[in-house]
């Protein structure tokens, strides 16, 4: 599909990764719609772009706001599955002076859950199903998983939505290949977002030393990958890494 012809939703799209895409987007000629709890920085997106606060994880939301952005854009045939949050912590820690015993609070495991994955699906759900009333061809579905999905100590949460993404990112290419429909993933590595800049910064600086070309990565190294999978119409069904070798 060429960028020009995308009417097109990205969650998540008031700051760091998300809101690169959707400027990348608008640049490109894409009629963007973005959507995000963070209404101070939908405000501040430039003209062009529609805007409108969307919690994902509430299905309520999820479902005016596909009407709305379908209404908006006269129609759609794309989303950039973007919205994610971190709640980190070990699910169980013993502090060394103490010896007291904490655990991952519950609460912090439902809001994870509920956005990064829960929220997701409803996107996904409610976009393609506004795709195929419409009888829309080509559409395409990007979802932004993480390298986290292979395991990673202190984020349980974390680690099960984005893998549940990831493994999802088959089943719905499965499933909506008959009504022409794509579903491709991209799973970043340490990119630098607000979301990381609020890294402790001893493992900050930890992680950056393991990572083989030798720096975290940015919005821009993401949005090539995110690229490639909405104009490659051969692409289908699987995770591009985008982590500077930091799985291998």
């Amino acid at each position: 599909m060429e960028l020009r012809d995308l009417r097109i939703v990205v969650t998540g799209g008031a700051q760091g990764m998300g809101a690169h895409f959707a400027l990348r987007l608008a640049e490109a000629g894409a009629r963007v719609a973005v959507g995000d709890v963070n209404e101070a920085g939908l405000a501040a997106l430039p003209g062009g772009i529609a805007r409108r606060r969307l919690d994902v994880s509430s299905e309520e939301d999820a479902t005016a706001f596909v009407a709305w952005a379908a209404g908006e854009l006269g129609g759609l045939n794309a989303l950039v599955n973007n919205a994610g949050i971190l709640r980190d912590g070990l699910l169980v820690r013993k502090d060394r002076e103490t010896g007291e015993v904490t655990t991952l609070r519950r609460a912090d495991w439902d809001a994870v859950i509920g956005v990064n994955l829960t929220g997701a699906t409803l996107m996904v759900r409610e976009v393609v199903a506004e795709m195929v009333r419409r009888g829309t061809r080509p559409g395409v579905v990007v979802n932004i998983s993480s390298i986290a999905r292979h395991g990673n100590r202190g984020q349980s949460n974390y680690v099960a939505a984005k893998a549940a993404l990831a493994a999802n990112t088959v089943t719905w290419a499965r499933e909506f290949a008959p009504f022409g429909i794509r579903v491709g993933a991209v799973a970043p590595g340490m990119i630098e977002t607000p979301m990381t800049r609020g890294m402790n910064q001893k493992a900050r600086d930890a992680l950056v030393v393991s990572v083989p070309v030798g720096r975290i990565g940015l919005p821009e190294d993401v949005w090539r990958a995110v690229r490639f999978v909405l104009e490659c119409d051969y692409f289908d069904g699987r995770c591009v890494d985008v982590d500077g070798g930091l799985s291998m």
